[in-house]
């Protein structure tokens, strides 16, 4: 049998592909944001329910020891806040198992950033600047969206008040599966499953859609504030284009007693679902300990953005070796 070794993109796509990549550069350097390179492995993972996170065993100086492929470089990165770097933004190889399709790959790049002192508006701004020099024909405009708003919208309930029991039936006949496949998923699985089957698909058309105050179970790393309902929220926000989530981001959470207690939350979560649990970071939360300074950081996805600037229908499209091929 023939072994496939040509690249998923072509060369042409290749090189259009690193003229992006030095204009996202160029965009931080103009701003004076410092480029930086963080480890792939980590004495931690993600202990997010929705990710599963890849892990090697290493033989180290403490002998053979438990490493873990980054989900994306955000702890390392902000153990480099904590120690007075300033502004800085990484293009990282990142790691999620099981994500495999025509938006995913296992292996991909993030573009991550972090400003210290700067308000999740301003970091919601930045992010629009930066993906509109990548689109320059893009004609519409960044549009705000509340997640309470665009559930009443789209499915004329509340996210927030809405009974389990009915977002769980709702959500199974929307994703066209048997109720019974639901019977064990908690609030924010059915949550996510009508976000993306019904309301991402039409965002982000002839605009840029940004959607804020999520519910705090979806904080992960960020904090949570009031909205103007006086319900309590997650400080965060997602972009999207083309019905394709581009980036999410935060305003960052520098507590470090309050993170410690989301990792130990997580990893129940995971024991009760029946997932191994992933090791906390502790490095990272020793960081906060000291003190990250206040302010917002974002995460997204270059592949995917380069995939809709050049017009690719996969992902792989813009990939020099995807996943299959690797």
């Amino acid at each position: 049998m023939a072994i496939d070794w040509q690249p998923s993109a072509s060369i042409e796509t290749l090189r259009e592909r690193a003229r992006l990549i030095a204009n996202v550069r160029a965009f931080f350097a103009k701003r004076d944001v410092l480029e930086v390179e963080t480890p792939i492995l980590g004495q931690g993972g993600s202990t997010d329910v929705h990710l599963v996170s890849l892990h090697t065993l290493a033989r180290t100086d403490r002998g053979q020891r438990r490493l873990w492929l980054q989900t994306s470089p955000e702890f390392h990165m902000k153990r480099l806040l904590a120690a007075g770097c300033g502004p800085i933004f990484q293009l990282a190889k990142s790691f999620r198992d099981g994500e495999v399709g025509s938006r995913h790959n296992i292996e991909f790049t993030m573009l991550e950033w972090y400003r210290p002192q700067f308000t999740l508006a301003k970091l919601i701004d930045e992010t629009a600047t930066l993906v509109m020099s990548l689109l320059p024909s893009f004609p519409g405009p960044v549009v705000h969206y509340r997640y309470r708003e665009l559930f009443h919208t789209h499915l004329e309930v509340d996210p927030f008040t809405t009974s389990l029991e009915k977002l769980r039936a709702l959500a199974a006949e929307r994703a066209q599966m048997s109720a019974t496949t639901l019977a064990g998923e908690g609030r924010d699985t059915c949550l996510d499953l009508l976000m993306s089957v019904v309301i991402e698909p039409q965002l982000g058309r002839s605009e840029l859609s940004v959607v804020t105050d999520y519910p705090t179970s979806q904080a992960a790393l960020a904090r949570r504030h009031q909205d103007a309902d006086g319900e309590w929220v997650a400080s965060r926000f997602e972009l999207y284009l083309n019905g394709i989530e581009l980036a999410n981001g935060y305003d960052e959470l520098t507590d470090a007693a309050e993170q410690r207690a989301r990792f130990a939350a997580d990893n129940a979560e995971r024991r009760r679902l029946g997932l191994p649990e992933v090791d906390v970071d502790e490095r990272l939360l020793a960081a906060l300990e000291h003190g990250m300074p206040e302010g917002a950081g974002v995460a997204l996805g270059i592949d995917r953005l380069i995939q809709l600037v050049l017009g690719k229908a996969r992902l792989e499209d813009v990939l020099s070796f995807a996943t299959p091929r690797c």
